[in-house]
């Protein structure tokens, strides 16, 4: 029992490792008034300064802050997701606008703490804290554009923490409880997500991962979790797949990050447990890892995926 205890300690321990990605950075260059039933944007007569799409990007731990410029962020410039809104910024319409449109493609990157308290940083805030915050804001960016532009339509990509908070919010819309309706949704893109389950989404590439969300394969022992990462709660699966959106939702995840493919018993983790110490860095290399999608990289994959959709009016 004591030797299980341990090596359950040793897997949370290297989740905290590699949910937050700032070590290995530098190696990769509530109900919100629904409208079931909405007309589709193909359908729906709007200001001619609305975009036509907008991506919202929702950063990893550490990738980015709350006081970040959406539209320019800087807060970490080895951010991940710079690998996928900086292209389609490029693509479409060079510098953005003051408020963020390109073109008839505004692209978003959430601004928020995304920190993790953990026994080595107590003076963070915690990762429910964080996370909720960042939810928070996305809805609300997304009701305002809703609001003002009603046709324009969503493409939505998390990394990590932005995964996990991204991938919940598109589980309420799919069901009918969310900021915008379903059918605003051109599509999601989640990279590494803690809650990442099978037959949820569509899993991109890495047709071999075994494991499952960390926050899911973690459930069970939340008595180990807390004093370790205070105030992290490991909330199991989604309540719900993702609705009339299951069939819009990619998953990215290498076989050996342990945010995404985390052993489903700890059976499995005392077999693993020296696999999972030395495979603690994979978390940080989606941006020139090209293993998990044959031939490119996560980043490279989500940028054509993206430009396919706005290019052909998906």
């Amino acid at each position: 029992m004591k030797k299980t205890l341990t090596v359950l300690g040793v897997l949370v321990l290297v989740v905290i490792l590699v949910v937050g990605v700032g070590t290995w950075l530098s190696d990769r260059g509530g109900e919100v008034g629904t409208t079931t039933g909405a007309p589709s944007s193909g359908q729906v007569d709007q200001p001619a300064s609305c975009p036509a799409y907008e991506v919202i990007a929702a950063p990893g731990t550490w990738e980015s802050s709350a006081d970040d410029d959406p539209v320019h962020p800087t807060a970490n410039p080895d951010s991940l997701l710079l690998n996928v809104t900086n292209p389609l910024q490029e693509a479409y319409g060079g510098d953005a606008t003051a408020d963020g449109a390109n073109g008839g493609v505004k692209v978003w990157t959430l601004p928020y703490p995304a920190q993790f308290r953990n026994i080595n940083a107590l003076d963070e805030m915690s990762y429910d804290d964080s996370r909720t915050e960042g939810y928070n804001r996305v809805s609300a960016e997304m009701t305002a554009t809703y609001e003002a532009c009603p046709g324009t339509k969503f493409l939505l990509v998390g990394f990590s923490q932005g995964a996990v908070l991204t991938g919940d919010l598109v589980t309420g819309i799919g069901n009918g409880d969310g900021p915008v309706p379903a059918e605003n949704i051109a599509g999601v893109s989640l990279i590494a997500d803690g809650r990442r389950e099978d037959g949820k989404g569509t899993l991109v590439g890495s047709a071999d991962v075994q494991g499952i969300g960390a926050e899911i394969a973690l459930s069970s022992v939340s008595v180990l979790v807390q004093p370790i990462v205070p105030g992290a709660t490991m909330r199991g699966p989604r309540p719900q797949d993702f609705g009339a959106l299951q069939d819009r939702v990619n998953q990215f995840c290498d076989p050996a990050d342990l945010v995404c493919s985390a052993p489903r018993d700890v059976g499995n983790a005392l077999q693993r447990a020296n696999d999972l110490i030395a495979a603690n860095g994979i978390h940080a290399q989606y941006s020139s890892n090209g293993n998990v999608v044959p031939g490119e990289t996560v980043p490279q994959w989500i940028v054509n995926w993206a430009r396919d959709i706005i290019d052909n009016g998906k």
